[in-house]
């Protein structure tokens, strides 16, 4: 059984990030909660910032937008 992925819109909505108890806790759109070491969020978010960088350069938009 093959499903083909069906095209999304993207969500202009950003996520909340907060601390606590020595964990990074990230809200997102639509109940989406996911909860990271301090270092993981660090990464994720370095990832998030270039990924953000290259999509508007795809875009031909100037960063940040």
């Amino acid at each position: 059984m093959s499903s083909e992925a069906t095209p999304q819109e993207a969500e202009s909505a950003p996520g909340v990030a907060t601390a606590e108890s020595g964990v990074v806790l990230l809200d997102g759109p639509d109940g989406v909660a996911v909860a990271m070491t301090p270092e993981a969020a660090d990464a994720t978010g370095r990832s998030l910032i270039a990924a953000a960088e290259e999509a508007s350069a795809q875009r031909g938009a100037p960063y940040p937008v």
